[in-house]
């Protein structure tokens, strides 16, 4: 399904993304959504047209957080509303099927992270944060014993995550 040597409808695309998402996305979100996920996008080209439609005014950065989080701009909105008919309908059915069925677990994805590294007694931190557009909602870190114990806790944590907000919040709160 890839559009190739065709800029101005692969920005569109992009465009579109955004506009079915109908939130802010990170680079990292919209390269695996556009590329690895699927084939609308070659990797490389898409790197290029995110930068090309912020400097162009079409998309625009939220300030703050650690991973930049884009918005699409109402002259995004505007091009997009003018031309989106030169996107395949293939291709806009696909992103829209595509969105419906994955954007809660993108959202998720965008708004949990967790790291872990070694110290040097030999036990583990573990990072874990959920983001909020204008400062994080939760960070956690700890220590843990081993590698298997921080890797088991990195790889649940998107699933875990607003359960164990609502428990230590309702906690807290109570």
């Amino acid at each position: 399904m890839l559009v190739k040597g065709e800029t101005s409808v692969n920005k569109l695309i992009i465009l579109f993304v955004f506009d079915k998402m109908e939130s802010e996305l990170s680079e990292r979100t919209l390269l695996d959504m556009c590329t690895s996920s699927n084939d609308w996008l070659n990797y490389m080209d898409c790197v290029v047209l995110i930068h090309k439609l912020l400097s162009d005014g079409f998309i625009c950065q939220i300030p703050g957080g650690d991973d930049p989080l884009y918005t699409i701009t109402p002259e995004g909105r505007e091009s997009l509303a003018n031309f989106y008919i030169k996107i395949p309908r293939s291709m806009r059915e696909d992103i829209s099927r595509f969105v419906k069925n994955n954007s809660a677990r993108y959202r998720t994805r965008q708004e949990c992270r967790s790291d872990y590294y070694q110290n040097k007694d030999g036990t583990y931190t573990v990072f874990l944060k959920i983001l909020a557009p204008v400062q994080p909602m939760l960070e956690l870190k700890f220590v843990v014993p081993d590698k298997k114990t921080a890797n088991a806790i990195y790889k649940k944590w998107e699933d875990k995550a607003s359960e164990l907000y609502s428990v230590v919040y309702d906690t807290l709160v109570d």
